[in-house]
């Protein structure tokens, strides 16, 4: 039991050495390291948005995306005014012109660094579709 006590937290202080010393390099690597597979980026939006469909990405949008990205897409939510971040402004038509749609695809399931999870298996691939059409959407308003 004593053994135990000790180890914890000999574990823990040594788990903490990167944090107190200051990496860098690991961050640097992760947001130089992202990238959309080739295959993935030439994609084109193969599904026809309904108004059901639509209906469902705006509540996921809601619940997901808008305390960052804003509630109308310009980047203005709660989460990123408060943290600071520099988000996109959706309703700008050129912040998305040079990005095609299977990039946002791949950002929408997978995430994009450690601030922006994806929704991984939760929606199906013809609602993340249905989300890139809302995404694109934004600018048209």
């Amino acid at each position: 039991m004593l053994k135990s006590i000790a180890i914890i937290p000999a574990c823990l202080l040594l788990g903490a050495i990167p944090l107190l010393v200051g990496n860098p390099a690991p961050q640097a690597a992760t947001a130089n390291a992202f990238k959309v597979p080739p295959d993935i980026a030439a994609q084109t939006n193969p599904v026809k948005p309904t108004p059901e469909g639509l209906a469902k990405a705006k509540k996921m949008y809601g619940w997901d995306c808008a305390m960052c990205h804003g509630a109308g897409g310009d980047g203005k939510g709660d989460v990123a005014v408060q943290s600071k971040f520099t988000m996109k402004d959706w309703t700008d038509p050129a912040a998305l012109k040079d990005m095609t749609d299977g990039e946002i695809f791949y950002i929408i399931q997978k995430g994009k660094g450690d601030n922006m999870p994806g929704d991984g298996d939760r929606e199906k691939p013809d609602e993340i579709w249905t989300m890139v059409t809302m995404v694109r959407g934004f600018a048209k308003k």
